[in-house]
């Protein structure tokens, strides 16, 4: 399965790029389109409704302002939705956090930090990983080596620290 990468602008490139990085990190396959719920509504809701039978495991939606792409999206198709709110505008993200996050019952949309694109695609991943061994088995890795770059960054902080105790 693929991912499809949903964006409300050009503007969400940056955004999207850490979650372009982040898929072609896993090998997954991924595709990416410009849509917008306001500009555009029946490319949205044609993309949607067929996105299943196109391939797609899992759609991300990046968006700013009073982004309502990800609902937009997600009232038109029953596969999971990733709403990536993006910092801008004159609230600095709050609308399109608040219009990504706060959707209605029977609507859901997933909703990850503002400019999250690297959160996104990792949940994506996490999702097709409930049928996917190798994509698993990579996540793991990848947690291991999280915890492996914490446990360095601690003896180096505990080396710097050592230079400052008092001896008596």
């Amino acid at each position: 399965m693929k991912i499809a990468l949903v964006l409300g602008s050009v503007s969400d490139m940056p955004v999207a790029e850490k979650a372009f990085e982040t898929l072609a990190a896993f090998k997954i396959e991924y595709e990416t389109h410009i849509l917008s719920a306001h500009r555009s509504p029946d490319a949205v809701a044609d993309f949607s409704r067929n996105a299943r039978e196109r391939g797609f495991g899992v759609i991300i939606a990046i968006a700013g302002m009073a982004a309502h792409l990800a609902g937009v999206i997600a009232s038109y198709t029953t596969l999971p939705v990733i709403g990536v709110p993006c910092k801008g505008g004159a609230l600095d993200g709050l609308d399109a956090l608040l219009s990504t996050a706060q959707m209605p019952s029977g609507v859901p949309v997933a909703t990850v930090a503002l400019n999250g694109g690297v959160n996104a695609a990792l949940l994506a991943a996490q999702i097709l990983s409930l049928g996917d061994g190798r994509l698993a088995d990579e996540l793991l890795a990848y947690k291991k080596r999280l915890a492996d770059e914490i446990t360095r960054k601690d003896a180096e902080l505990n080396r710097v620290i050592r230079k400052f105790e008092v001896s008596e």
